[in-house]
C-alpha cells in the first residue's frame, strides 16, 4: 500500500501533525479536520475496522452522552438558578456576591458540563449587575473561568476527567482518595480556595449593597433526583472490583434514558426530540475521530517516540518532567481545545512512566490540572470563555484581550500554582 521509502509511521506522523495544525489554527472547522485525518488513516489502511472498534473508547462516549443529557434536564428544571439566587441572598455586598457566585459556579462544574454551568449562572449575574448599574464584564469573566475551574475535581466534571478515569481505570471515589493518598479532587479544591481569595482581592473596591431578588420557582425535582442517583450509582460501583468495562457509561446513559422516557409520558417545554438535538454531539463525534487517530499513532509506534522526546527534554528528571507536563499543558490549553490534547497525552504519559519505571499518577494528575486550568488564561482557551464573551457582546459589551487577562491571569495562576505544588508533594 505504501511506497518503499514511505513507511506507515511517516504517513501517520504527517496526517497527525496536519490534523492538529487544523485543530489549532482553524478551530471552527475542527470536526472537519479530525474527520479528514481519521478518514485518511482508514483509507490508507493504517488502521482497520477491528482496530477502530477497539481504539474508540465507548465507555467515555456513553458517559459524556448521559451526563450531557442529564445536564440539560437539570438546567431546564431551574434548580441551579434557584441555588444561585439563594447564594446572592447570603451576600452582604457585591464583592461577596461575586465570590459566592464564583464558588457556586465552580461547585456546579465539578458535576456538570462547563458551558451549561455558565449558562445557568450568567443570567443571575447579569440581573444583579443591571440592578446595581454596574458593568457585568468582570463578573461574567470570573463566572466563566470559575465554571472551568473544577472540571477535573470529579470523574464526571469534564470530558477530560472522564477520559482519564477510563484510561487509568479510576473510579468515582479514586478522584478523592487513591492508594491511601488524597486524589486530584483535593488539588483542585485547594486551587479553588486560592482562586477565591484572588477574586476577593480583585473586587476589593466593589462594596455596593445587594438587594434581595425574586426567587425562581422550581416545580420539577425529578432531574435533580436523577442526577443525584447517577452520582450515587457511580460511587456504588466504585466498590465493585471486577465489573464490565462499560459499567459507568451504561449508568450515565441509563439515567439519561430514564429522563427521556419520563418526558415521553409528560408534557414539558423540552421534548425528547429537542433534548437529543441539544446534546453535545460535536464533542462525541470529535472524540471518536481523535480516538481513531490516536489508535493509529499508537499502532505505528509514534507514542513511544513522543515519550522518548519528552524524556530527553526532561533529562529523566522526575520534577523537570512533571513541570514540563503541567506547564506545557497550561500553555497548549490556553490556545487549543484540551480534549484532543488530553486524548493524545494520556498514552504518551503511560509510555513515559513505563520507560522511567515510576507511578503514572503524578503525571496524570499534572496533565489534567494543567489542561483544565490552562484554558482559563485566554478568551479563546475554553468554550466557556467564548460563550461568556458572546453573552456580553449581545448585552453591548466588547471585551478586549487585555481586560480579560486582567482577571483571568491572576485567578488562574493562583489555582495552577497551588494545585501544581500539592500534586507534587503528595504524589512524587
Amino acid at each position: 500500500m505504501f511506497p518503499a521509502l514511505v513507511s506507515p509511521k511517516i504517513i501517520t506522523l504527517i496526517i497527525f501533525v496536519s490534523t492538529y495544525c487544523g485543530l489549532i489554527f482553524l478551530p471552527k472547522k475542527r470536526l472537519l479536520y479530525a474527520g479528514v485525518g481519521a478518514g485518511l488513516l482508514i483509507i490508507l489502511q493504517i488502521i482497520n475496522l477491528p482496530e477502530i472498534i477497539t481504539a474508540i473508547d465507548w465507555n467515555v462516549l456513553l458517559m459524556i452522552l448521559g451526563t450531557s443529557g442529564l445536564v440539560i434536564f437539570f438546567s431546564e428544571s431551574k434548580m441551579p438558578a434557584l441555588l444561585g439566587e439563594k447564594v446572592i441572598d447570603k451576600a452582604p455586598n457585591f464583592r461577596w456576591a461575586v465570590v459566592l457566585l464564583s464558588i457556586l459556579a465552580g461547585g456546579i462544574s465539578a458535576f456538570l458540563e462547563n458551558v451549561s454551568t455558565l449558562l445557568i449562572v450568567a443570567p443571575i449575574a447579569l440581573s444583579m449587575a443591571k440592578k446595581l448599574k454596574t458593568s457585568p464584564v468582570p463578573l461574567l469573566i470570573i463566572i466563566a473561568i470559575s465554571s472551568n475551574l473544577q472540571g477535573a475535581a470529579t470523574l464526571i466534571g469534564d470530558p477530560t476527567s472522564i477520559m482519564l478515569g477510563n484510561y487509568a481505570n479510576l473510579n468515582f471515589l479514586q478522584f478523592f482518595f487513591l492508594n491511601h493518598k488524597p486524589g486530584i479532587f483535593f488539588a483542585v479544591e485547594i486551587g479553588a480556595i486560592m482562586a477565591a481569595l484572588v477574586t476577593f482581592y480583585l473586587f476589593r473596591k466593589n462594596k455596593q449593597p445587594i438587594h434581595s431578588i425574586e426567587h425562581t420557582k422550581v416545580t420539577d425535582f425529578l432531574p435533580t433526583i436523577l442526577l443525584l442517583l447517577m452520582i450515587i450509582s457511580l460511587i456504588g460501583v466504585s466498590f465493585i472490583k471486577e465489573k464490565p468495562a462499560l459499567t459507568n457509561g451504561f449508568i450515565c446513559s441509563g439515567f439519561f434514558l430514564l429522563g427521556i422516557l419520563r418526558e415521553l409520558t409528560t408534557k414539558h417545554s423540552w421534548s425528547p426530540k429537542k433534548i437529543i438535538k441539544n446534546l453535545n454531539w460535536e464533542t462525541l463525534i470529535l472524540l471518536s475521530f481523535i480516538f481513531i487517530i490516536i489508535g493509529a499513532v499508537i499502532k505505528v509506534g509514534l507514542i513511544n517516540d513522543i515519550a522518548n522526546l519528552i524524556a530527553g527534554a526532561g533529562q529523566n528528571n522526575i520534577f523537570l518532567l512533571y513541570s514540563i507536563i503541567v506547564w506545557g499543558s497550561v500553555l497548549v490549553s490556553a490556545f487549543v481545545d484540551n480534549i484532543p490534547y488530553v486524548a493524545t497525552m494520556l498514552p504518551v504519559i503511560n509510555a513515559l512512566t513505563m520507560q522511567l519505571g515510576v507511578s503514572p499518577y503524578l503525571f496524570y494528575f499534572g496533565l489534567l490540572s494543567g489542561a483544565t486550568l490552562g484554558g482559563n488564561i485566554t478568551p479563546v482557551g475554553a468554550s466557556t470563555n467564548i460563550t461568556a464573551l458572546n453573552i456580553l457582546k449581545r448585552e453591548g459589551y466588547h471585551v478586549s484581550f487585555r481586560e480579560f487577562i486582567k482577571y483571568s491571569l491572576p485567578f488562574t495562576l493562583a489555582a495552577i500554582i497551588s494545585s501544581y505544588l500539592f500534586i507534587w508533594f503528595v504524589w512524587h
